[in-house]
C-alpha cells in the first residue's frame, strides 16, 4: 500500500492566524493581516508557483500601504518558517509505515520558498520515496491534475493508494481519482489505517 501526505497540518502545523497573534497583540489588525495575505488569490498563486514570495510581499504593500512594515514582518520567511512547527505524532508514524513494507509519498499545496524551507529544516523528508510539491507543476488540490501527477510520476495505482488530508475538498477531489482518501483529524487515524494493513 502507499499512504500519500499532506504536508500543511498534517507533517507541520499550519495556523497562521496563531502565528498572527504570536506577532501582534491587536486582534483587528491580525484579523485584517490574515485577509490581505492568508486570504488573498495572491495566496493562491504563490501555491501555483506563478507568483514569488518577494513579487506577492510588494502586491500586499501596494494594496495596504500603511500596513507595509507589518506585512514585511509576517511575511520574513525566517519567521513564517519557523511557525511551521513538525507534527510528532504523525512524523513518528512514517518510519514505522516504512518498516511495514508501505511507498510514503507526499502532495501538498505549497509555495516555492516554504517548499525550499521546509525541505532544507526537516529531514523527516528523507523518510519519503517522493512527492509532489503544487509550485513545482503550477496545480494546486483539490485540481485533478496535481493527484494524476503524482500517480504518473511514481506509477502509483490508485487503488493501491490511501490519501490523508485535512480539508474536505481535497479528500474527495482524491477519491474521484479512485484513491481512498481519509480527512485527518489526529495522528490516530494513521495508526489505524497501518494497523488494518498488516
Amino acid at each position: 500500500m502507499n499512504f500519500i501526505f499532506d504536508v500543511g497540518d498534517v507533517l507541520v502545523e499550519y495556523k497562521p492566524p496563531v502565528y498572527l497573534r504570536s506577532l501582534f497583540t491587536d486582534e483587528t489588525l491580525v484579523n485584517k493581516l490574515y485577509e490581505v495575505i492568508f486570504k488573498s488569490p495572491e495566496w493562491l498563486i504563490m501555491d501555483e508557483g506563478r507568483l514569488s514570495h518577494k513579487e506577492a510581499i510588494e502586491i500586499f504593500c501596494k494594496r495596504e500601504p500603511e500596513l507595509q512594515s507589518e506585512i514585511r514582518q509576517a511575511m520574513n520567511m525566517e519567521t513564517y518558517g519557523k511557525a511551521l512547527f513538525p507534527l510528532h505524532e504523525t512524523i513518528d508514524l512514517l518510519p514505522k509505515i516504512k518498516e511495514a513494507g508501505h511507498g510514503l509519498y507526499y502532495l501538498s499545496n505549497m509555495h516555492t520558498e516554504t517548499r525550499d524551507y521546509l525541505l532544507d529544516k526537516n529531514d523527516f523528508f528523507d523518510l519519503f520515496d517522493g512527492g509532489v510539491f503544487s509550485c513545482d507543476i503550477h496545480h494546486i488540490k483539490p485540481s485533478p491534475e496535481i493527484y494524476r501527477h503524482l500517480l504518473n510520476k511514481y506509477s502509483l495505482n490508485p487503488s493501491t493508494c490511501i490519501f490523508f488530508d485535512d480539508m474536505p475538498e481535497n479528500t474527495t477531489a482524491a477519491e474521484k481519482e479512485r484513491i481512498k482518501a481519509i480527512l485527518f483529524t489526529a495522528a490516530e487515524c494513521i495508526k489505524t489505517v497501518l494497523l488494518n494493513q498488516q
